[in-house]
């Protein structure tokens, strides 16, 4: 058993083809084919179920290819661990970020991590917060911006910001022409939401919870601008995050944005990373960096 084998593997679980797994590798099909088998021969179990134009992994399958991602994982970690000694602030950073948060933020933060490592190379990923986790379990990522509480004792978590909420009503809404909110104000209204899975929709429901407030039936979005459009529309009210509705945002004509007073409703940010990452402290670097970047946004 090799570390080569092992990548074969992960790549042929990652895309479920052996044509495609082979040219992820460099290698061609049949020597791909032919280390899966001895993989299969050395553990003395099946790890793919081989069926036409599908492959599958078996329940063992499964277990070895999540043991195989943190080997292969662990021996990246350590070949950037040697390679940053020398420079920390070079190389690439795989950074992963969530929808309702990376078009606000990044606009801000990316240009602050350029200045103060310009010789970094980033590369972002959105996607919804449950995928970045498990890519950051499997070391697919370096680090990810999510909300807190995050309860996975693999990570570490540094807090970044708190970011607060107001509420978007349609510009003829009762409380469109309210100085200062209160959470109870929002007890006999119905909310405007997004789809499950993003944390967002926890989040606002958290609110709803407190407020005494309920859904709107019928309608979930998919993104933050399909809520704002509908509230333009005046189809109901919704929660925003600050960031989202600083500039350079426009807003559209029609919508109303209305701050909540003290204690105002909000979520908290941190940046999370493994536990046993080589890039710890050059992390840790980043993370003041990207906080103290979006404290100065917000104000």
């Amino acid at each position: 058993m090799n570390l080569r084998d092992l990548k074969y593997l992960v790549a042929l679980a990652d895309l479920r083809h052996f044509g495609k797994a082979a040219e992820a590798c460099f290698v061609s099909q049949p020597t791909l084919s032919t280390q899966i088998r001895k993989l299969e021969e050395e553990l003395g179990v099946v790890l793919i179920e081989r069926a036409p134009r599908k492959v599958m992994l078996t329940a063992a399958g499964q277990d070895v290819v999540q043991r195989a991602r943190r080997i292969v994982a662990d021996v990246d970690e350590m070949k950037e661990a040697a390679r940053r000694s020398h420079d920390p602030a070079s190389g690439t950073l795989r950074l992963g970020v969530f929808p309702t948060l990376g078009p606000y933020l990044l606009p801000h933060a990316v240009p602050a991590l350029r200045e103060a490592f310009p010789q970094l190379e980033l590369l972002l990923v959105e996607e919804k917060s449950d995928v970045l986790l498990q890519r950051l379990r499997d070391g697919q990522l370096d680090a990810a911006l999510l909300a807190l509480p995050l309860h996975d004792e693999q990570l570490h978590a540094q807090f970044l910001f708190e970011e607060p909420f107001v509420l978007a009503a349609p510009e003829r809404h009762p409380l469109a022409q309210a100085c200062g909110l209160h959470i109870d104000d929002l007890g006999h209204e119905t909310l405007l939401l997004l789809e499950d899975g993003h944390c967002l929709r926890d989040q606002a429901l958290d609110v709803c919870r407190l407020a005494g407030a309920q859904e709107k039936t019928g309608f979930r979005a998919t993104s933050l601008e399909t809520l704002r459009q509908m509230v333009a529309a005046g189809v109901g009210v919704t929660l925003l995050p600050a960031l989202s509705v600083h500039a350079p945002v426009v807003q559209p004509a029609g919508i109303r944005l209305v701050p909540f007073a003290d204690p105002a409703p909000t979520r908290r940010l941190a940046l999370a990373w493994r536990k046993s990452s080589a890039l710890d402290g050059f992390l840790r670097q980043v993370a003041d960096v990207i906080g103290a970047r979006a404290r100065a946004q917000l104000g």
